[in-house]
């Protein structure tokens, strides 16, 4: 999941960022409403976390402008204002949610949680053979077997898993999971599915997690993917 946070306070900014990142989410920055703009025209975002008091324009009209876009994501609104004719102006606006400073963060990851899943038109509960991962409560088993992952390796998988049998490449991985650009360089990806592998694959006989030649990483049973030209390991 990818998230803009909209926010001039670099305090601000760094500590919702970082305690995002520390969730499994990938996070990008801006500090004004014109470079918001911009990014949200260059990237999908699976959510946008705006501060009303921009340095270049007002944050209702940064909303409205998201809003004037054929599709945009959920908006989670941040301000010092807190009286209802400012909360009700946001919302009307088409603000999903509003929260007022100054907050503790874990309300902000609860609210994000929750938007993030009414967004997502795909299941809170994802499966593909014996192999589960439940959103909501970022627990992964396989063949009822509790499995530990960190947040970024529960982000890749997450990924992996809704986008079954879809071949998902280097760069992909990267920029939904990270937030950094693919350099063609860094093996960092790689890194982490093996990581993956030898918590859900290594000790159980059938192998998910497939490595797609020329291409990146999918994962599927091998009822389905067997089907394309791929292969165990990295």
């Amino acid at each position: 999941m990818r998230i803009l946070v909209v926010e001039d306070e670099k305090r601000i900014a760094d500590f919702v960022s970082r305690g995002l990142e520390s969730a499994g989410y990938a996070v990008d920055t801006a500090g004004d409403g014109g470079s918001a703009l911009d990014m949200v025209h260059a990237a999908e975002y699976d959510l946008i976390i705006l501060d009303m008091m921009l340095p270049d324009m007002d944050g209702l009209k940064v909303l409205e402008k998201i809003r004037n876009r054929r599709t945009s994501p959920p908006v989670l609104v941040l301000s010092a204002r807190g009286g209802v004719d400012d909360r009700v102006k946001g919302l009307e606006v088409g603000a999903d949610d509003y929260l007022t400073k100054p907050f503790a963060f874990v309300e902000l990851l609860a609210r994000v949680r929750v938007l993030l899943r009414r967004g997502q038109p795909t299941p809170e509960r994802l499966q593909v053979g014996d192999l589960t991962l439940d959103c909501i409560r970022r627990r992964v088993t396989r063949a009822n077997d509790a499995i530990e992952l960190a947040p970024k390796e529960f982000s890749i998988l997450e990924y992996l898993m809704r986008n079954r049998g879809r071949p998902l490449s280097r760069t992909m991985i990267v920029e939904h999971v990270w937030d950094m650009d693919y350099d063609g360089l860094t093996n960092i990806v790689d890194v982490y599915i093996r990581h993956l592998r030898s918590k859900i694959d290594d000790k159980y006989l059938v192998k998910m997690i497939q490595t797609v030649r020329g291409i990146g990483y999918m994962i599927d049973t091998p009822e389905k993917g067997g089907e394309r030209q791929s292969e165990k390991g990295t």
